[in-house]
């Protein structure tokens, strides 16, 4: 189990399909791209011990984002290009970076009161032309980091994009940073699946109010735009209907499910948490529906609060979503419009709420003694 993992949008059996059906240069691709994020995940470790060097301005709310090129070098952070408040570089991604990391710490603040990734004004630091065509974007533990996609192959075998052209990719990545201050899931199995969920759920918000739709304009994909025509799909993942993302000659097909009765027990992928991360996403989807307007106000909410508050390391499924029906019936009433669609949301993916023997109760040796006791 991981505490401290690299996390990437791009996920382990994506590039194991590439490297099985791609052409020669693809293959190659994508072998280099998962050495390469194998590598940090066996740096992490020793990166996440380290004392942050990101300026913080605790109690000042305010954006702090800086934008650096590894100029397709592999140097964490690189040459600064664009610090807060300078003019935009005319660099595309450098610019899709800072506008991606300004929209969602507006989120976070704006919405939630959170300042910043860290809640004490953490700078958003993010490295953009991370090595020569580097198919996939992270959040080492520290800052963000994005690759060009398949910029440096010829057109007829690019795949992807470069990975800022996404701000929810964005938003994703930089969540993950919030849940690492925060409930800190272990990055494996269901807690790592609903670490990725949170990422998505957040990811897309950013976008969904960025672009100022309702639950009915947004198309609440995630990663919308990082294909390029070449692939037979429309994005990473769908939180509406999981697992019709893509089907593609060489990506494969998306294999999330969107309910219980298909999850996958799998050793790859860090137990599924790229796959089965499709089951919580779609619970919040349906949540989002039901209650209507903005996501972002009473779904995201409940869901934020209950990141910050609730959440522990080894929450699986069925904990987060009691954990997500007591904090909805805290902030707008037991048996609320907003309860109830949480409770329906999860039945929908075949979770029923109030099941878990403690989802929301006192962990380690104090439940122990207070069962004991017959407390609980």
């Amino acid at each position: 189990m991981s505490r401290h993992p690299i996390s990437c949008i791009l996920p382990p059996y994506m590039l194991d399909q590439i490297a099985q059906n791609g052409t020669p240069e693809q293959r190659q691709k994508a072998e280099v791209t998962a050495t390469l994020t194998a590598q940090f995940r066996a740096s992490r470790l020793e990166m996440a011990a380290r004392p942050s060097a990101v300026p913080r301005a605790p109690g000042v709310a305010m954006r702090q984002r800086a934008v650096y090129t590894a100029n397709f070098g592999s140097s964490l952070p690189g040459q600064l290009v664009r610090a807060e408040g300078a003019p935009p570089s005319g660099d595309a991604a450098v610019d899709e970076a800072y506008d991606g990391s300004g929209a969602t710490y507006d989120l976070y603040w704006d919405v939630y009161q959170r300042n910043s990734i860290d809640g004490s004004g953490m700078r958003l630091d993010s490295t953009v032309h991370y090595q020569q065509g580097y198919d996939n974007a992270f959040w080492n533990g520290q800052q963000m980091v994005y690759g060009d996609g398949d910029e440096d192959l010829p057109p007829a075998q690019r795949l992807f994009n470069r990975f800022t052209i996404s701000i929810d990719v964005i938003g994703h990545e930089l969540t993950h940073g919030v849940t690492q201050f925060t409930g800190n899931l272990i990055y494996s199995n269901q807690p790592g699946a609903l670490n990725e969920s949170f990422s998505d759920v957040f990811g897309t918000l950013v976008k969904q109010r960025a672009l100022g739709q309702s639950v009915d304009q947004a198309d609440w994909l995630i990663g919308a735009g990082l294909f390029t025509a070449n692939v037979q799909g429309v994005a990473l993942r769908s939180m509406k209907e999981p697992g019709t993302a893509y089907n593609d000659p060489v990506l494969g097909k998306d294999p999330q499910p969107g309910h219980m009765s298909g999850y996958v027990n799998t050793t790859s992928d860090n137990g599924g948490v790229h796959i089965n991360s499709g089951i919580p996403n779609h619970a919040f989807y349906l949540t989002a529906m039901e209650i209507g307007g903005f996501a972002w106000e009473k779904a995201g909410r409940i869901w934020y609060v209950t990141l910050r508050d609730r959440i522990r390391s080894t929450t699986n499924f069925q904990q987060a979503a009691d954990l997500t029906y007591t904090v909805a019936g805290e902030l707008f009433g037991v048996n609320s419009l907003e309860q109830m669609a949480v409770k329906h949301g999860w039945a929908g993916v075949g979770i029923t709420v109030g099941s878990s023997s403690d989802g929301d109760t006192p962990q380690g040796c104090l439940q122990s003694v207070l069962k004991v006791f017959g407390i609980r």
